[in-house]
C-alpha cells in the first residue's frame, strides 16, 4: 500500500485484525510513524493524548514523536516510568494513571504507547482502565513489540505471585510498526525479539521457521528488507489467530507455547532474565516435556534448539536444577486450571493440537520429573 509523503510515496504493508471493538490495522513499513498524528486525531477527538514511554525510550524518541503530534495541534501529556520488566507494577500503573488524571484528560482523549513489550502492556492497561477505557495507539520500538506484543490486545502488570496476573484485554485503535526504530537496538536485544517470531513459525508455519533459520544473520544485522518481511509475516500469523479467538478461550492458547516455562523462569530470576531468552528456553523445554509424555514427535525439541541457537538465544537455564521451585511458579501461572499446569500440545514442528487438544494437562509429578531430566540432557 502507498500514500503520499511530501513529494514521495510512503510504502507499507497493512494487516487487519478483527476484534470485538470493531477491529484495527497493523501498518508495517519504514516511515509509518509519520501516520501517528492522523491516527491520534481519529482516536482522540479532543486533540489530547497521554504519551507513555519508559525513560530510556523517552530519551531517544520522545521529542521527535511529541513534535510530530504537536505539529498537528495535538496536546501531548508525557508520562514516563523506569525501564525494565520490574517496572510493570500496579504502583506504576497507578502513577501513570494519576498523570493523566492530573492533566484532566477526558474520555475523548487517547493513550499513545511508545516502546517495547513492557511499555505496551503497561500503557495498554492504563488505557483499558482510565475512565473505564480510552483508545490506545501502539508505536512499538523493539523487535519483540513489533513482531508480537503490540498485536492482540493483551495488557497488564505483574504481581509478586507471577507475570501478567493483573490485566485486561483492550484492543488498540491502530499499530504502527516502523522498523527504522530498531536502529538504536543492539544485536542482543534484536535477537531476544526474534524468539516470538520463532514461536510463530514453530507452532503455525514451518516454512516461515525455515526462512527465519536461513536469514538469522541479516535479521540480527537489522537488514531492512528481511526485518520488514519477518514483522509482516509474524503479524499476519498472530492476527489470524487472535481475530478468531480474541479472549483466549480456544485456539489463541497456541500463542502461549513456551510461555508457561518462560514465565516461571522470569519470576525465578526476579525478572533479570530477558523475556525473549526465557521464551527460547521455554520452547525447547516444553517440546521436550511433550516428547517425554508421548505428545510431540521425537526430535522436535532439537529442531527448536537449533533454531533458537541460530539467533544466539539460550536453550537451557540453571533454574532447571530447582525443579520444585519452577513447578510451583508454573502452578501459579494464569493458564493453570484447577491447580494443574497446561502446556500447548506441539504435535510436530509447525503443527499443534486443535480444538480441545490445543493444550494438555501435565500432572505435577510428571512435570517435576521431566524438568529434572532437562538438567541431565543439556551440556
Amino acid at each position: 500500500m502507498n500514500i503520499k509523503r511530501g513529494r514521495s510515496l510512503l510504502s507499507f504493508s497493512e494487516v487487519p485484525v478483527r476484534s470485538s471493538s470493531g477491529g484495527y490495522v497493523v501498518r508495517v513499513g519504514s516511515g509509518v510513524r509519520e501516520m501517528l498524528g492522523p491516527a491520534v486525531e481519529v482516536a482522540a477527538p479532543s486533540g489530547r493524548c497521554g504519551l507513555i514511554a519508559d525513560e530510556t525510550v523517552a530519551s531517544l524518541w520522545y521529542e521527535e514523536v511529541a513534535a510530530s503530534l504537536r505539529g498537528r495541534g495535538i496536546d501531548v501529556v508525557p508520562a514516563f516510568f523506569p525501564a525494565g520488566e520490574t517496572s510493570k507494577t500496579r504502583a506504576n500503573w497507578s502513577a501513570l494513571t494519576d498523570v493523566l488524571m492530573d492533566a484532566r484528560l477526558g474520555r475523548d482523549s487517547c493513550v499513545v504507547s511508545v516502546g517495547g513489550g513492557v511499555t505496551g502492556d503497561l500503557a495498554g492497561f492504563v488505557a483499558a482502565t482510565f475512565l473505564r477505557g480510552v483508545p490506545l495507539v501502539q508505536l512499538p520500538t523493539t523487535t519483540l513489540a513489533m513482531i508480537d506484543a503490540s498485536v492482540g490486545g493483551k495488557t497488564g502488570v505483574d504481581h509478586p505471585a507471577g507475570k501478567n496476573l493483573v490485566g485486561a484485554f483492550h484492543a488498540p485503535a491502530m499499530v504502527l510498526a516502523d522498523p527504522d526504530f530498531l536502529s538504536t537496538l543492539d544485536r542482543g536485544v534484536r535477537a531476544a525479539g526474534y524468539a516470538e517470531a520463532v514461536k510463530h513459525g514453530v507452532t503455525l508455519d514451518a516454512a516461515y521457521a525455515g526462512w527465519l533459520a536461513s536469514h538469522a544473520a541479516p535479521l540480527l544485522d537489522g537488514s531492512p528488507g528481511e526485518v520488514t518481511r519477518a514483522v509482516v509475516r509474524s503479524v499476519e500469523l498472530k492476527a489470524e489467530v487472535v481475530s478468531g479467538d480474541e479472549f483466549e478461550t480456544g485456539s489463541r492458547k497456541i500463542l502461549n507455547f513456551g510461555h508457561t516455562v518462560a514465565h516461571a523462569l522470569e519470576a525465578a530470576s526476579r525478572y533479570a532474565l530477558p523475556h525473549g531468552h526465557a521464551v527460547a528456553v521455554g520452547m525447547v523445554a516444553e517440546a521436550r516435556i511433550g516428547e517425554e509424555l508421548g505428545l510431540t514427535a521425537p526430535g522436535t525439541a532439537e529442531e527448536i534448539r537449533t533454531l533458537v541457537t541460530a539467533f544466539g538465544l539460550p536453550h537451557s537455564h540453571p533454574a532447571f536444577a530447582r525443579a520444585l521451585q519452577l513447578v510451583d511458579l508454573m502452578i501459579r501461572d494464569k493458564k493453570t486450571r484447577s491447580g494443574v499446569v497446561h502446556i500447548v500440545r506441539l504435535v510436530e514442528f509447525g503443527r499443534t493440537g486443535a480444538a480441545d487438544e490445543t493444550t494438555v494437562p501435565v500432572p505435577e509429578a510428571d512435570l517435576v520429573g521431566v524438568i529434572r531430566g532437562l538438567v541431565l540432557q543439556d551440556p
